[in-house]
């Protein structure tokens, strides 16, 4: 099993890109509002998109619309089990750029 993590940006965020030859499948996503507090200022949201090779981010690959995410919250995506292939991405954005990360599991299969 891998991990990939990265802070999600107020741009596009890839936290996962499928390289030549490889096809994953995703275990696990998890979006964490790492604020150190819980001041409800600290809130935020983000969306998520699974986008097949060779295309852009579109409404059709949107997978998650406006997470909420208050502050020290933790969000999980890990009931649905995603096939990605070589060229296929996950990428991640929010409104803000300095309060979510986002941590992915795979396998290569």
């Amino acid at each position: 099993m891998a991990i990939a993590s990265n802070l999600i940006l107020a741009t596009d965020t890839t936290i996962l890109l499928v390289p030549a030859e490889k096809k994953y499948a995703i275990t696990t996503i998890v979006v964490c509002n790492y604020s150190t507090t819980s001041d409800a200022s600290f809130a935020s949201s983000f969306d998520m998109h699974v986008i097949p090779s060779g295309e852009s981010k579109t409404n059709a690959n949107k997978v998650l619309n406006t997470i909420a995410m208050p502050a020290q919250e933790t969000f999980s995506f890990n009931t649905e089990r995603l096939i990605l292939e070589e060229g296929d991405s996950v990428v991640l954005n929010s409104p803000d750029s300095n309060r979510l990360s986002a941590t992915i599991s795979y396998l290569e299969v």
